[in-house]
């Protein structure tokens, strides 16, 4: 008699925990998708903490430690400071093939600290933020990555990889991370980006690179004796004036910035060191590289013309993006099984807010909820990734899904802003359903994955050698300090 209690008692605890599975016979293919929508809170939480820490590339620490303690939770087991880069880590879970990877970001950009308000408000007076909505990037590939985590951990062969790629803008992290191999051994990968809109394309983006041009002079009293002194400011003035005669003779897709980042701030103080950091962009590595030879010429010619010196440190070199069709195809049909982002009327009031401070017309939101039906065009961008340099060693597909307004999207505080609300959220875990399904397809049909690789090595040619565009030089973790 006293036996029965227990055994009464176990049995309603084994009736409740089957109870809280997806229903039968799809429980078993539902069980990732069931995960997803049981917690959407846990999801929501990653986000906005890593949206509060606002860390600069390589300085990412309170980030990656977040998102490796929910990974490890979860049953995977984490090597962290891989390629020589503390805030880079590799999570696995399952064995066997294939090899999935899911690629995650989580770094910020100066200038860009905002609040989650519909209106301009910065936390940190010039601060950092997630301009490019890397909170919801970094979350949305945790997602995929747990999700699919769940369906393996029903004895399903396979294995999936979430990678932790720090400092995107501009740092390379994945750069290095090809370099030292971290990638080998994938069957395909996995990225996605923030945007207006919900759809897959097989945009290639541009080859970019970093590099800081640094100048050194000989400082003196600008009102009292100028002509002791030799400028390094005037070095940095001379080779953006040489770059911006050159754009009428480089082809119409470059894209060329540049953003001082060092000098004496005194203007009576004639400076002895100045440094420049240059982007330089083209869709066509190659002529990128041509581009940057020149752009270094002009700086040896601005350092000649002052009379003073120069030296220079590349510290970002990626690859086009070299999108992946067989992978792509998968991506639009099971984002169009999934939907768009659905909002409630308070998020809709959200952007109508955000959009009439930015001068803009309110009812100019977009459709979060429409998807594209079918996998855009090869349009070459003048944007770049160092996802771009992963591209060209794995199979690759690309994803976007709407997390905010139109016209107001990507390196801007009104994406900072929506980033850190709900609407981030609730794109977050779409991100999660689109690649936990196409990941399902793949696992179950290898045929798939050999297509995508035929694909991918035809793409590449067969000369193809990969050619790490950072030499052998060190991650530059001081890049952002």
């Amino acid at each position: 008699m006293t036996k029965r209690p227990k055994l009464f008692l176990c049995a309603l605890t084994l009736l409740l925990a089957t109870a809280m599975l997806p229903a039968r016979p799809k429980a078993r293919e539902n069980v990732g998708i069931w995960w997803l929508e049981t917690h959407f809170q846990l999801l929501d939480s990653v986000s906005k903490a890593i949206h509060a820490f606002a860390e600069p590339g390589y300085q990412e620490y309170k980030s990656s430690a977040l998102l490796i303690s929910v990974l490890e939770e979860n049953g995977f087991t984490v090597e962290k400071g891989v390629a020589g880069i503390p805030t880079a880590f590799v999570a696995t879970f399952g064995a066997g093939q294939p090899v999935i990877g899911v690629l995650a970001e989580y770094d910020v950009l100066p200038g860009l600290s905002q609040a989650a308000v519909p209106y301009r408000q910065p936390v940190v007076e010039d601060g950092y933020g997630h301009g490019c909505g890397h909170n919801l990037l970094g979350t949305g590939s945790l997602a995929a990555a747990l999700a699919i985590s769940k369906w393996l951990a029903l004895g399903n062969p396979g294995t999936v990889k979430l990678f932790g790629c720090p400092a995107e803008e501009g740092g390379g992290a994945k750069n290095y991370m090809v370099r030292d191999g971290v990638f080998d051994g994938l069957d395909a990968a996995f990225i996605w980006h923030p945007g207006a809109r919900n759809r897959t394309n097989l945009n290639s983006g541009s080859a970019t690179v970093t590099i800081d041009f640094t100048f050194h002079g000989k400082s003196a009293h600008a009102g009292a004796s100028p002509w002791d002194g030799r400028s390094a400011f005037d070095a940095v003035e001379a080779l953006d004036y040489m770059t911006n005669l050159m754009r009428e003779h480089v082809r119409p897709e470059t894209r060329i910035h540049y953003a001082l980042t060092r000098t004496n701030p005194a203007p009576n103080v004639v400076p002895d060191l100045a440094v420049v950091r240059y982007y330089i962009r083209h869709p066509e590595l190659e002529y990128m590289k041509e581009v940057t030879e020149r752009v270094i010429k002009a700086a040896e010619g601005a350092a000649l013309g002052t009379g003073t010196t120069m030296s220079y440190e590349l510290l970002n070199g990626n690859y086009p993006v070299l999108a992946n069709s067989v992978l792509c195809d998968i991506v639009c049909k099971k984002q169009n099984e999934v939907g768009g982002v659905i909002l409630s009327e308070e998020e809709k009031d959200f952007c109508r807010e955000i959009l009439k401070n930015s001068g803009r017309d309110p009812e100019d939101f977009g459709n979060f909820s429409e998807v594209a039906e079918e996998v855009g065009p090869n349009r070459p961008l003048g944007s770049g990734s160092d996802a771009g340099s992963v591209s060209f060693v794995v199979p690759t597909a690309k994803l976007y899904v709407a997390s905010c307004t139109l016209g107001a999207s990507g390196h801007c505080w009104q994406q900072v802003a929506v980033g850190g609300t709900t609407i981030g959220t609730k794109a977050v875990v779409n991100v999660g359903k689109i690649y936990y399904l196409t990941a399902l397809e793949l696992y179950r049909k290898p045929e798939l994955l050999k297509a995508a690789r035929e694909e991918f090595l035809k793409a590449r040619g067969t000369d193809f050698r990969y050619e790490s565009l950072v030499g052998d030089r060190k991650p530059p973790l001081d890049y952002r300090k």
